[in-house]
């Protein structure tokens, strides 16, 4: 069994030895560290290289969301989801673009918190279609879709870009393709190379601003 190193990063101490707790009663997950601003976050990360981070959108020093730019501009082997206390939060969609894998709401079940670190460790995203809505709808304005933007792309891959952008996964986008899920993760990799996006996350955010997908298509 592969194990996932989780760490967490929240100023409130007490949610923090929460999550700890949680961590510990699970045999595939190893907590790894906890930080309780946005430097200590930055530094923990390098030291200790988790698979998941859990961070805070508000913490002292830097925020969340510089935490999250400067780990991910050195490291695609973090990923981290995004806590916050607000279901419309401007915070989180700046996350995501900063390179977070999504967000939960840091009253959440536990069950959900497992869940959203088993799924964003395979390299999926933790952003319902709702949610992406509710997040990136208005980014683009009334402007015409930016179809240039994704002008590098084959036939194929566009075909698969826009499932991707809708939040589906990569079983759902092979059921809907016609393809194996392994052929599906590999076009989704190759899509993210070749439009400089880090997540799949980055992917919704970049669809929804070029109005390339909209609202009533997720």
């Amino acid at each position: 069994m592969t194990t996932i190193r989780v760490a967490v990063a929240d100023d409130q101490a007490l949610y923090c030895a929460g999550v700890q707790m949680l961590i510990e009663s699970q045999d595939d997950l190893e907590f790894v560290g906890a930080a309780h601003d946005g430097l200590a976050a930055v530094e923990l990360a390098s030291r200790v290289h988790p698979d998941v981070m859990l961070m805070d959108v508000r913490m002292p020093g830097i925020d969340g969301i510089e935490a999250t730019r400067r780990i991910t501009a050195v490291s695609d082997d973090t990923r981290i989801v995004v806590l916050t206390t607000l279901q419309r939060d401007d915070a989180v969609a700046r996350a995501i673009r900063a390179g977070a894998q999504g967000f939960i709401i840091k009253d959440t079940t536990p069950e959900f918190i497992l869940a959203s670190i088993r799924t964003v460790s395979e390299g999926n995203s933790v952003i319902a279609p709702n949610d992406i809505a509710e997040l990136f709808s208005g980014a683009g304005g009334r402007a015409p879709a930016d179809e240039e933007s994704i002008a590098a792309l084959s036939a194929r891959e566009t075909e698969i870009f826009l499932l991707a952008a809708r939040g589906l996964s990569n079983a759902q986008i092979g059921q809907t393709a016609f393809i194996s899920e392994a052929t599906a993760k590999s076009h989704v990799r190759s899509i993210l190379s070749k439009l400089g996006l880090r997540s799949r996350a980055e992917l919704i955010a970049f669809a929804y601003e070029r109005r390339l997908v909209t609202p009533g298509q997720g």
